[in-house]
């Protein structure tokens, strides 16, 4: 009998047996960069079957066993240390695929900890060349404004890297900038050197969906928003799932476990028919994610971007990355 994701399951921990939920899809992480940061971390926890994870609202923690656990979505800006790992995950038997982030703000110093440029596409490259350019997803976001930082030359920097990564991704993944919403953020910004930062407009939106229309006919990508309510289909930009069951249904339509907890049915002449309604109810109204376990923790990225609204400071998260220990349960 498969395990449902809500059910719970008694596991074997370092302080003894517990109960645990066991979900088929794992988000690591919207929290943080563990592929950058936590990869062995990562790989032990997945050698010991189980993550403990803490919720940062009311600090209980909560067990997750990966018994059922069929695609891991990982989300990062440097996948390097991640690559050598990626043949253990095989042998395990699971899925994943890559949201990687790659941003051009090197001369506005917003991502200050980041390999240079360069390297970043090369490693995009190399993964791509590894699992598939349909298992790795480019984005660029968040989109950001500023004095200096203008529609024109975003869409400059999102051009240089284009041109170089449209061979190695089959889509884009875009985002603007919520910056009035993070009070943090807005301190951040305002204490850089770039000029007053702001949010688009509708009209700045649609100059940058104008713009990706015209170099998507080079480089031929699906280009979607990220949680963003207006719409785009006139450019013919979509909205997202990042967490995305119509992938893993192209990718894994042989994976029987999978299939049926989406609820698809490959002997079906298309994968359009009617499926339960998975939608991740955690996640924001605009958010088409499919249901998942994120097992990241705020705090604990030292990329140290600006624009940035999972970290505190950057003492807190010295703290944390300090404390981590590679055979640890969680990450913090």
């Amino acid at each position: 009998m498969t395990v449902k994701s809500k059910d719970k399951i008694e596991i074997d921990t370092i302080d003894g047996k517990t109960l645990a939920i066991a979900p088929v899809i794992i988000s690591a992480s919207r929290s943080t960069d563990i592929p950058a940061f936590y990869s062995e971390w990562f790989m032990n926890r997945l050698k010991a079957g189980y993550v403990k994870w803490t919720n940062p609202f009311n600090q209980k923690p909560l067990y997750i066993s990966f018994l059922n656990t069929r695609v891991i979505v990982f989300w990062t800006k440097n996948a390097e240390k991640m690559i050598k790992y990626l043949s253990d995950i095989d042998k395990k038997g699971i899925n994943c695929y890559f949201t990687f982030t790659i941003n051009d703000y090197v001369e506005e110093g917003l991502e200050p900890r980041l390999p240079p440029l360069a390297k970043r596409i090369e490693t995009f490259i190399k993964l791509s060349n590894m699992i598939c350019k349909s298992r790795v997803i480019w984005r660029a976001d968040p989109l950001i404004l500023s004095e200096k930082l203008t529609t024109k030359i975003l869409l400059d920097k999102i051009k240089k890297v284009g041109d170089q990564l449209k061979d190695y991704t089959e889509k884009l993944v875009i985002s603007f900038a919520d910056i009035n919403c993070y009070r943090k953020v807005m301190l951040n910004l305002k204490n850089s050197k770039l000029g007053e930062f702001r949010e688009f407009t509708e009209k700045e939106e649609r100059e940058i969906a104008a713009g990706l229309y015209e170099l998507n006919k080079n480089w031929k990508m699906e280009i979607a928003t990220c949680a963003e309510k207006i719409s785009l289909e006139e450019y013919g930009i979509k909205h997202n799932k990042c967490i995305d069951d119509d992938l893993m249904i192209k990718l894994w339509p042989e994976d029987s476990k999978l299939m049926e907890f989406l609820g698809y049915k490959p002997d079906l002449l298309s994968s359009t028919g009617e499926r339960p309604n998975l939608k991740d109810k955690g996640q924001r109204k605009e958010c088409g994610c499919i249901v998942s376990k994120d097992i990241g923790m705020y705090n604990t990225c030292g990329h140290f971007c600006v624009y940035c609204y999972a970290n505190d400071s950057k003492k807190t998260v010295k703290k944390n990355m300090q404390k981590t220990r590679v055979d640890s349960e969680s990450i913090v």
